[in-house]
C-alpha cells in the first residue's frame, strides 16, 4: 500500500473556516480509500495560500524526502498555495516524484496548460543553474591546482576509509588558496569538488578566525 500525506488549508481562522478544515479531511480521507492509500499524516492549518513559510507546508516538504511517501492529497491546487507560491510548491513537490491527487480532479492533478509552461521554464533554470555551479567548481578546481593545489597530498580520508565525507576542512589549504586571490566562493567550490561538505560562509568565518588567532599571537 503506497503511502501518502493529506494537506489541508484554509486562508482565515474564523469559525466558518474551521467546518471547511473538518469537511477537506473527511474527502480527503475519502479519496485516500478510494485509491487505496496508507494516509501517513494529515497536516491541516490555517493561514494565507500566498504565504510560503508555513509551518504545515514545510512540514509536508520534509516528509516527502521520505521515499516511502508517493502521494500528497489536496482539495485542488489552490490549497497548495496561491500566486508564485503555488507554482513554487507544485515544483518541489512534483521533483520529489510524488503524485499530487485532488478532489477537483477526483484524482491525479491535471495541471493548466499556463502552469505546466511555468513549470518547465522553472525546471529549466534551475537545470542551467546547477550546469553553472558545477562550471564554477571545475574552474575553482583548474585554478588552484594550477596555483600549486595538489589534491593527493591534502584529501584525507584515503584508503579504507575513501568515500566518507570528510569533517575537517585544511585551513592551511584555505589560506593558501585566499592568498592566490580565490574568493572564498571560489574556495568553497574547490573543496566541495574534493570532497569537503563546506558553504562560503563556513570558509569565510574559518577564514576569519585563522587571521584573527594570527594577529593576536603576533600581537
Amino acid at each position: 500500500m503506497l503511502k501518502a500525506i493529506i494537506y489541508c488549508r484554509v486562508s482565515t481562522k474564523k469559525d466558518t473556516q474551521e467546518t471547511s478544515l473538518v469537511r477537506q479531511e473527511e474527502e480527503l480521507l475519502s479519496l485516500a480509500t478510494q485509491y487505496q492509500f496508507d494516509v501517513v499524516k494529515v497536516i491541516k492549518e490555517q493561514v494565507s495560500g500566498y504565504d510560503y513559510e508555513r509551518d504545515g507546508i514545510l512540514e509536508l516538504l520534509s516528509l516527502i524526502k521520505d521515499k516511502d511517501v508517493k502521494a500528497v492529497l489536496i482539495q485542488d491546487e489552490t490549497r497548495l498555495g496561491r500566486g508564485n507560491a503555488k507554482i513554487a510548491l507544485l515544483h518541489c513537490i512534483m521533483k520529489e516524484n510524488v503524485t499530487l491527487y485532488t478532489i477537483a480532479h477526483n484524482g491525479e492533478l491535471q495541471i493548466s496548460e499556463s502552469d505546466s509552461m511555468v513549470l518547465q521554464i522553472v525546471g529549466m533554470v534551475e537545470e542551467y543553474q546547477r550546469k553553472l555551479h558545477n562550471s564554477k567548481i571545475k574552474r575553482g578546481m583548474k585554478r588552484a591546482i594550477k596555483d600549486g593545489y595538489e589534491p593527493q597530498r591534502n584529501l584525507k580520508n584515503l584508503g579504507i576509509n575513501s568515500g566518507r565525507e570528510k569533517l575537517e576542512i585544511p585551513i592551511e589549504e584555505i589560506v593558501r588558496l585566499r592568498r592566490n586571490e580565490l574568493t572564498f566562493a571560489e574556495i568553497a567550490a574547490t573543496l566541495r569538488g574534493f570532497g569537503y561538505p563546506v558553504s562560503k560562509a563556513t570558509v569565510h568565518r574559518r577564514y576569519q578566525e585563522y587571521m584573527e588567532k594570527l594577529n593576536t599571537t603576533e600581537a
